[in-house]
């Protein structure tokens, strides 16, 4: 069984902190890159994914962008979605150039904002093998709708304010990132506070509920679907019907222009592939993906074998 890791790698001019599972055996083997969504932390039920992926024999690399959780980074919270993406390239340069690790095998995996990361990223990275995206933010003026007239308008002031402090050098102007209906919050969907309290455990997280609202004056401009038909690598898109924030027509016509892209559609909403039943079949199906185009070879029999045991949900698991 893969054993799980406290590593950094840097990014920038501080250090992302990560969690790594190895594989046994030397080697090269599959790694698959993973970082959370909209002011997520590694914590908040992302390691299940990942402790299913390296059960099956895949090595995994899950990272805390800057700013955020463990990670370095000042001021905190602070949601800058080129930084992500260089985030994201550091974590891919550092997968590479681990001693057990097959440089042509990197995957990606995004979830919800960050499942629109990994398709940019890997659009502009010939050598990603594969991208798993789920319940992923696609089109920002899709998701736009979605928050509400009074919310948007609210972020938009409190964007405003936070940016002119930024460059009168005052600390951020942070807003929540989740709230209830009716809350200034940049989620406040019915679902989004019970839904992302719900991946949030009950001790040793560092994750806060809270950005700097100047991310508010990008997220509409920020339509990350757009590069699907430039993927060279397979992509999956895992897409959930019910979505509240990333609405799935929208999704699945970006996934369409990849050109060895894959839909997989769920009668469920954004927050309930993390849990539960949905969970396991979503997982199941992340795993076939990634065993089918990672190209297993002679040296991961093993990685073969524990992918057919791994992909069969376990009973009773949540």
């Amino acid at each position: 069984m893969a054993q799980r890791s406290d590593v950094s790698f840097p990014s920038g001019q501080d250090r992302c902190a990560a969690w790594l599972w190895r594989p046994e055996g030397d080697g090269p083997h599959p790694v698959v890159v993973m970082a959370h969504g909209f002011s997520a932390t590694r914590e908040l039920r992302l390691d299940a994914y990942a402790e299913r992926f390296a059960a099956a024999g895949l090595g995994v690399l899950l990272f805390d962008y800057r700013h955020f959780g463990a990670s370095e980074g000042e001021p905190r919270q602070l949601l800058d979605i080129g930084r992500q993406h260089a985030d994201f390239r550091a974590a891919i340069r550092y997968a590479r150039g681990l001693d057990w690790a097959d440089p042509s095998r990197i995957a990606l995996f995004g979830s919800s904002f960050s499942g629109g990361h990994v398709v940019a990223v890997a659009a502009k990275d010939e050598r990603i093998a594969a991208v798993v995206a789920q319940c992923p933010f696609q089109d920002g003026l899709a998701t736009l709708p979605k928050l509400g007239v009074k919310n948007v308008v609210g972020l938009t002031v409190a964007g405003l304010r936070d940016q002119v402090g930024a460059l009168l050098g005052r600390p951020p102007h942070t807003v929540p990132a989740v709230g209830p209906p009716g809350s200034l919050a940049v989620m406040a969907t019915p679902d989004a506070e019970p839904g992302f309290r719900a991946l949030v455990p009950p001790e040793g997280t560092r994750w806060e509920n809270r950005v700097a609202a100047r991310i508010a004056l990008r997220v509409a401009l920020y339509r990350p679907g757009r590069a699907a038909r430039r993927l060279r690598c397979p992509a999956l898109w895992c897409v959930c019907d019910h979505d509240s924030l990333a609405p799935a027509g929208a999704t699945v016509r970006h996934a369409q222009r990849a050109p060895r892209g894959e839909v997989r559609r769920y009668p469920l909403g954004h927050f309930d592939v993390y849990v539960g039943d949905a969970f396991e079949q979503v997982v199941a199906d992340q795993l076939e993906f990634l065993v089918r185009h990672l190209r297993p070879t002679a040296q991961d029999a093993r990685f073969a074998r524990a992918a057919d045991a791994a992909s069969t949900p376990a009973r009773g698991a949540v």
